[in-house]
Parts: structure tokens; sequence; C-alpha cells
């Protein structure tokens, strides 16, 4: 009986996690509260159960994805959005092996920097079979990060006379989740607001090649490619959705519970951070995604307004 009171804050948070009040970092700070006190049930596969949740949530993802609108969102800038998500993923792989970080954890926190931060992370993640660990490590770094640049970038901006859609453009390139992009551009105005949602959106879109690509990648070593299942599923979720449109409000439903299961995702990966785990990773990941994310920033800002 005092067992299961000890775990009551557990299921509480995951309910919270439900509903539309719970944003993805809130998610993954709760989860990383109730982990360091203590206060995990030790009788749950949450590490399954996560990758399981995670593979039906980016299928549903797939329902809300219009395909006319994903090949017109991804024509429009495919020069810039193919540049930077390449040359973030090159400059990461080789920078986490000259400084000897995990080629994991680098090309884990590499993806969320290039693509749409947690996202992307939690796309990626099974495609290269990382453990919980390691995810949810990258996972931290991103969202400290993107918390940070949610109230920085917009100072910046001013500081420097960005105009709207030049704002736009950047917030897109160099801010990690989509909620602090449009958090951001919103504060500095509303064609800078679309300009990012756009340009933001073309980029999620590249979650599924990338998490492709990345399976090849990583499964060279041992010779033997493996799609991930939740590759295809995605795919036929968009395809269906645009052959049967009839059925828009079933899609619709499916697509909101799948963002609130991907918050819930967040936060059983939060449960498997810790304040042990993180001092015993060191602080290189953290390093690694700062210098990642100054290089990625300072260079789309520099190409953008001398171009």
């Amino acid at each position: 009986m005092n067992q299961i009171k000890h775990h009551i804050p557990f299921w509480l948070a995951g309910l919270f996690c439900l509903t539309p009040y719970a944003s993805s970092p809130t998610a993954l700070v709760i989860g990383f509260l109730l982990a360091s006190f203590g206060l995990i049930p030790n009788n749950i596969a949450i590490g399954k159960m996560t990758k399981k949740l995670l593979a039906i949530s980016i299928v549903g993802l797939g329902f809300g994805i219009k395909l006319e609108e994903a090949i017109a969102v991804t024509s429009n800038g495919i020069g810039i959005i193919i540049t930077t998500i390449a040359s973030t993923l090159v400059i990461g792989w080789f920078f986490a092996k000259a400084i000897g970080l995990d080629k994991v954890t680098g090309y884990l926190i590499s993806a969320g920097t290039a693509i749409c931060g947690g996202s992307a992370i939690a796309a990626v993640s099974p495609a290269i079979k990382a453990d919980d660990d390691k995810t949810g490590l990258a996972l931290a770094v991103i969202f400290v990060l993107n918390s940070i640049a949610l109230f920085i970038f917009p100072v910046i901006g001013h500081t420097l006379g960005l105009d709207q859609q030049t704002f736009g453009t950047w917030a897109a390139i160099a801010i990690h989740d989509t909620s602090s992009v449009v958090g951001a551009a919103s504060a500095y105005g509303e064609e800078a607001l679309t300009t990012a949602t756009t340009l933001k959106l073309a980029r999620a879109l590249w979650i599924v090649p990338i998490a492709l690509i990345s399976s090849f990648i990583f499964s060279s070593e041992s010779k033997k490619v493996s799609i991930p299942l939740f590759i295809i599923f995605y795919c036929v979720a968009i395809v269906v959705s645009d052959l049967l449109p009839q059925f828009e409000m079933l899609y619709n439903g499916v697509f909101a519970v799948a963002k609130q299961m991907l918050v819930v995702c967040l936060f059983l990966i939060g449960c498997g951070i810790s304040i042990e785990k993180l001092k015993a990773a060191g602080p290189k990941p953290l390093l690694f995604g700062v210098a990642l994310w100054s290089i990625i920033s300072i260079t789309s800002l520099a190409w953008l307004t001398l171009a």
C-alpha cells in the first residue's frame, strides 16, 4: 500500500501529460524531477513502453499531414532546408568524433539541432536503436538550449534590426523545437511568424527521410539494413488521408491524440533521466550542443544578412 502511495505522483503526472495543458518541455522536466526524487515505479518496463508509444505517435502524426501541402511547402526554400540540415549533421558527426563524444549521443543532438528538436530525436532514436539513456540525454540538452533560444532570439533580432522575413527564416533554421520557433517569431511580428511557421513545417517533414537514412548509416557496421516499420506506416498514413479525404474528422482526431501521446513519450523519457546520470555523462554533451547550435545560428544569420 505504501509503495502504491509512493508512486501516485508518477501516475498523476502521466495523466496530466495526456491533457492539452502539458507541453513537451514541461513533460520532460516533470519526468526528470520524478526520476531525481526516486518516484518512478520499478515494476514498469518504461523503456519498452516508450519505444512502442513513440512509433505509434509518429504514425498518427502522418494523418495530420496533407500530401499536396507537404510537397508544396517542401519545394519552397528547398535549397536552404537541405543545406542547413545536411551541414548540421555533417559538422556534428565530425565534431563529436573530434571531442570524443559518444557517436549515438552526438548524432541525436545533431538531428535535434538540424530538424525540429525533440520530435526529430524521438523519430531518429528508434531508427538507430539508441538506448533510453542516450535518447534522454540528447533530449535534455536540446530542451535546455531550446528554452534559452525562445528568450534570446527576439532580443538579438531587435538589436541587429532584422526585418520580419529574415528573423522568421533565421528562427526556423536555428531554433530547435517548433513550439519555441512559433513563440519567438510571434513575439517578433506577424510576418515573422508566418515565415517561421511555414519554413519550420518544411524542415519537420524531413524527419522521416532523415530517420530512414540514419537507419542505413548506423546499420552499416553490421551490414544489416533494417528499415523501421513506423517510417513506412507514417508515409502510408499521409497517402491514406490524401486518398480518402471524407474521413478528415477522424484524421484530425487521430492527429490530436498522436501529438499528446508524443508528449507522454517525452515524459516517460524524462523518467529515465536523473541528476546522477547527467553527472555520469559529464559536460561533453552540453558543450557539444552549445557549440553546434552556436555554429549553425551564427553561420545561418551571416548567410541571411549578407546574401
